[in-house]
């Protein structure tokens, strides 16, 4: 601690806030369709989340060790290029967050951590194995896994459920499934401190590295840990409720069973590849899962509209951040004056996103208003009109998909008598 610069304590902070904007961008991960579904209140949800991320963020450090000493060579990268990488990724997180597009934030640190390394050192400074097999190759395998097994749970779960008719049963069967919701959602928020903190904490071990603060190979220290851990918590705990409106609604409304399926698939995919060193995005995994749900369940709708938006955010996310942070290294490579303006960039931009995102502002009191659905298609409308309600649930689903003609509906058959 005795060697840290001033340059170095600012990256560390810039990381912390870089590790805060990542809990609020992701909390719509692990409770999107907790609250969507009403097993929790919006409130209560973010502060389970928010514990369950702190503890996780001390359960592995396989993928912080990925990040600090394997996207990029540790030689010849200076501490300012963290920096750069850094603001890359906290102004696109900050970006798609005031759109509402769940985009992963670890590409974005990824991308930022990219573009400043090649603006620095070049091409050579990027161990291009690595990125391929640990980041991107996780990066499209991971939402087709986990929609996959969401979408076979769903159809599995009302299989077994088919021939509850009873009142009672009913009941009885919604509130298990809302507490194994409960619990499923509990687990995802334990992954993604698992996961997603540790990519900060391999970023300021990678930066403590570069300044010869730890030698090269270390683990993260324990402080670095602890920081982390709760930055990514009171981010969490903070909402980012726009990210949670469109994954928990803007999407494909589910029902428990559905929110239980998809929620239990993502932290299967996470917590796996966190064991094995896969810096994956818990975003990717966990929105491929609630599509896989909404397909899975009979009369269920995807808005492909919405998820078309999204995958665009994603393909964008790794060549944006790039771009930001190697335009950011390219100012700090001129000297204190160029560090100085790009915090002031960092700055300003963050503030002037915070003051667009007052203009509509989306909080726990209308996480779960959708405002203006995209219309139903002609196959979906048609599907909903054959099909009997999902097994397991109300008869007054199909509502949410076709609405009932009102008593002025010139359509509407007059009554004989």
């Amino acid at each position: 601690m005795e060697h840290i610069t001033l340059l170095l304590a600012i990256v560390v902070v810039t990381a912390l806030v870089f590790d805060f904007t990542n809990g609020f961008h992701d909390t719509a991960n692990a409770m999107a369709t907790t609250i969507s579904t009403g097993a929790l209140k919006p409130k209560t949800a973010v502060a389970m989340s928010a514990v369950l991320n702190l503890i996780g963020a001390f359960l592995s450090v396989e993928v912080a060790k990925t990040i600090s000493g394997g996207i990029v060579n540790e030689d010849g990268i200076r501490t300012e290029v963290i920096f750069a990488a850094l603001v890359g990724a906290i102004l696109w997180n900050l970006l798609t967050w005031l759109v509402g597009l769940p985009s992963s934030s670890s590409h974005a640190l990824f991308g930022g951590l990219i573009g400043a390394a090649v603006m620095s050192a070049g091409w050579s400074s990027i161990n291009g194995g690595t990125v391929v097999t640990k980041v991107l190759l996780p990066a499209i395998a991971a939402p087709l896994v986990a929609g996959i097994a969401a979408m076979l749970a769903t159809r599995l779960t009302y299989r077994i459920n088919r021939n509850v008719t009873d009142e009672g049963q009913l009941k009885s069967t919604a509130k298990g499934y809302r507490a194994g919701q409960i619990a499923s959602a509990g687990l995802v928020s334990l992954a993604h401190g698992t996961n997603d903190a540790q990519k900060t904490m391999g970023i300021i071990t990678l930066a403590l590295v570069t300044s010869g603060v730890l030698a090269p190979g270390s683990n993260p220290p324990m402080w670095v840990i602890v920081s982390a851990g709760v930055a990514i918590a009171l981010g969490t705990y903070l909402g980012g409720w726009r990210i949670i409106r469109t994954m928990g609604k803007g999407l494909t409304d589910l029902q428990p069973p559905q929110g239980f399926a998809a929620q239990t698939s993502a932290a299967t995919v996470i917590l796996a590849s966190s064991h094995l060193g896969f810096s994956l995005s818990t975003t990717q995994s966990c929105s491929g899962a609630v599509m896989g749900a909404g397909l899975g369940r009979k009369g269920g709708v995807v808005r492909w509209s919405t998820a078309t938006r999204m995958f665009v955010a994603w393909g964008l996310t790794l060549p944006a951040a790039g771009l930001i942070g190697a335009g950011a290294e390219y100012l700090t490579k001129q000297g204190p004056w160029g560090i100085a303006v790009t915090a002031v960039i960092l700055v300003g931009g963050s503030f002037a996103i915070w003051v667009a995102s007052r203009r509509q502002p989306v909080d726990h009191t209308n996480v779960n208003d959708t405002g203006d659905d995209e219309p139903q298609g002609v196959v979906t409308t048609a599907m909903a009109a054959v099909q009997p309600p999902p097994v397991g649930g109300p008869a007054s689903d199909l509502s949410a998909t076709i609405p009932a003609p009102s008593p002025d509906d010139p359509a509407r058959p007059s009554a004989k008598v």
